[in-house]
C-alpha cells in the first residue's frame, strides 16, 4: 500500500508551482499560482511532490477530484496508480478535473483504455487576440467601440491607473460593496469569489501580477489584473466593474490590455461557467479558439 500525503497550497508554494508550470506551455487558466492560491480556501487546495510529479488534490461542492499530475510524460502510468490508490484508500472515486487535449492522450498513452474522457464546454477557456481587444478594429467590434466611445465621451475625466501595493485596500473595498449589492451570503458563490480577491490583493506583492483600475471624479469604478501564463498568452483573472457606469468593462477590458499585454499574442479571458449572460458576452469579443478541457474518470 502506498500512503501520500498532502498539504494545504501555502503562498510559500509559489516558486515550486512556477517551476512545474513552466516546464511546458500550457493553456488551462487554472494551471497557474495566483489562480490556485486565490482560490485554495474555497476549493480546500492541497498538493505533494511524488517523485518528478507535483500533485493537486481539490474538493468543490461535496466532490473530491485531482488535477492532472503534472511532471514528464514518461512515467505517468505509475503515478496514475498512486493517485489511483489514494483515492481508493480515502474512500472517494477517482476523477482528473481541467485536463487539456494533449494530456488526455498522455492519459490513454500510459494506461491504454483505463479511463473514459469527457469535454467540459462551461469550463473552456476563451482565448482572444491580444490586438483585437486592444484595437476593436472591424466590423465584428463596431458595437463594442461604440459603448467604450460612449463612456469616454460621457466621462471624459476618467483615468486609467496601474495597480499598485497602495491601491489593493480600494479594491477590497469596491469587492465589500459589489458583495453587498448582490446579497452575498457568507460560503456562496459570490463570497467565495469576494474571498478569493481578497487573498489575491493581499498578497499583491508576492504573487506578483500586473493591475489597473478605472477612476471617476477619484472614485474607483472597475479594476482588473492578470498575468503571463506562458510565453505569448496573458490570463485575465478579475475584471469588476460598477454596472451603473455603462460601458466600463469594455473600456477596463481595452485599457488594461493595452497598457500591460500589448506584447502578448493572446489573452486568455477564462471560462463562462455556463452562466448564460457570461457566455454571450465572452462570445461577443469573438475569441479565436477555445481551450477544451475534460473531465477524466475511470472507464467502468
Amino acid at each position: 500500500m502506498i500512503t501520500i500525503k498532502f498539504q494545504q497550497l501555502t503562498i510559500k508554494d509559489k516558486s515550486l508551482f512556477d517551476r512545474f508550470f513552466r516546464e511546458r506551455r500550457y493553456e488551462n487558466a487554472h494551471y497557474n499560482f495566483t489562480n490556485l492560491f486565490m482560490w485554495r480556501k474555497a476549493y480546500n487546495i492541497q498538493w505533494t511532490l511524488e517523485g518528478n510529479y507535483l500533485c493537486v488534490k481539490a474538493r468543490w461542492e461535496g466532490e473530491t477530484f485531482f488535477l492532472p499530475p503534472f511532471g514528464p510524460e514518461e512515467g505517468l502510468a505509475d503515478i496514475l496508480d498512486i493517485m489511483l490508490e489514494h483515492a481508493k484508500e480515502n474512500n472517494f472515486p477517482f476523477a482528473l478535473q481541467g485536463v487539456e487535449a494533449f494530456m488526455v492522450k498522455w492519459l490513454e498513452g500510459a494506461k491504454p483504455g483505463y479511463f473514459k474522457a469527457k469535454p467540459e464546454r462551461d469550463n473552456f477557456d476563451y482565448v482572444y487576440l491580444a490586438k483585437d481587444l486592444i484595437e476593436l478594429k472591424g466590423r465584428k467590434f463596431h458595437s463594442k467601440k461604440n459603448h467604450v466611445n460612449s463612456f469616454r465621451k460621457k466621462y471624459d475625466n476618467y483615468q486609467y491607473v496601474p495597480m499598485t501595493e497602495e491601491m489593493t485596500q480600494q479594491c477590497i473595498d469596491f469587492m465589500q460593496e459589489w458583495c453587498d449589492e448582490r446579497g452575498c451570503v457568507k460560503g456562496d458563490d459570490l463570497d467565495c469569489e469576494r474571498n478569493a480577491i481578497v487573498e489575491a490583493m493581499t498578497n499583491f506583492a508576492v504573487l506578483g501580477f500586473q493591475g489597473g483600475a478605472i477612476f471617476v471624479d477619484d472614485k474607483m469604478i472597475a479594476f482588473s489584473y492578470g498575468e503571463m501564463s506562458n510565453e505569448d498568452t496573458a490570463v485575465i483573472h478579475v475584471e469588476k466593474g460598477r454596472k451603473e457606469f455603462g460601458g466600463v468593462y469594455g473600456v477596463i477590458n481595452q485599457e488594461f490590455c493595452a497598457h500591460n499585454f500589448s506584447k502578448a499574442i493572446y489573452i486568455n479571458r477564462e471560462e463562462d461557467m455556463g452562466i448564460e449572460g457570461l457566455r454571450k458576452a465572452k462570445e461577443s469579443y469573438h475569441p479565436i479558439k477555445m481551450v477544451e478541457k475534460y473531465s477524466v474518470k475511470l472507464n467502468s
